[in-house]
């Protein structure tokens, strides 16, 4: 028998079925998430919840964010579930997603052909191997009504700022959030973005307030020109 690869063998670590280990664990918190496109590509958001061990949500939130298709929008719901666990010290975490689309493609089962999803599955990627146990599993829609509901509910207040509920307010109304309350003010910071149909595509959410206008400075990496 050949040895088994790298690459199968850090698949086989980070993506296969939850052992009963896993299963049973005090510790493993998950994530529901979602992502939509009102018009795909037009008006999109994302949303997700955390739960603990004892099925009580830790956090839910949901932001409209932009211009996207749904698959990005997906994807941005990945990647801001994975930082907000890893803020809270979560090591040990279980993602449920009704996209099948990405699920498998964290998998490694799909390729990414996207060239828009390109630069945020590999962060995602990157992100999902900062936990000392992970996993992804596809579930029907129904079974995810409310990430889905924190995803309209952002879409419906377009350019209204983050949705936050924590346990001690999510019997109140949401919070809307303000980007000045929310996010860190600065001068300037340096952004990745990989350009593909006439577009820069930033290989993070940015988290800027709708209609902000930003300056550009465009440093083309070597390993990327054309030859």
């Amino acid at each position: 028998m050949k040895p088994e690869s790298k690459k199968s063998v850090l698949h086989a670590r980070l993506f296969a079925e939850p052992d009963d280990r896993g299963e049973r664990s005090a510790d493993v918190t998950t994530a529901y998430i979602d992502g939509a496109s009102r018009g795909n590509p037009g008006p999109a958001s994302y949303g997700f919840l955390l739960k603990g061990p004892d099925g009580k949500i830790i956090l839910e939130m949901g932001k409209y964010f932009g211009r996207a298709t749904n698959n990005v929008a997906e994807y941005y719901g990945l990647i801001n579930a994975l930082d907000m666990a890893a803020s809270r010290a979560i090591t040990r975490l279980r993602v449920r997603s009704d996209s099948e689309l990405l699920v498998r493609q964290m998998e490694g089962r799909y390729k990414v052909k996207s060239p828009e999803l390109k630069p945020l599955h590999e962060r995602a990627q990157k992100l999902s191997r900062q936990f000392a146990w992970f996993a992804i599993e596809h579930i029907p829609r129904a079974q995810n009504a409310e990430a889905d509901r924190l995803v309209n509910e952002a879409l419906d207040r377009t350019g209204g700022g983050i949705i936050a509920r924590e346990p001690e307010s999510a019997s109140a109304e949401p919070t809307r959030a303000s980007h000045a309350s929310s996010t860190p003010r600065v001068g300037a910071r340096r952004v990745s973005a990989r350009y593909a149909h006439g577009a820069l595509i930033p290989t993070a959410p940015l988290d800027l307030p709708e209609g902000a206008e930003v300056e550009i400075t465009v440093h083309e990496r070597p390993s990327l020109k054309r030859r």
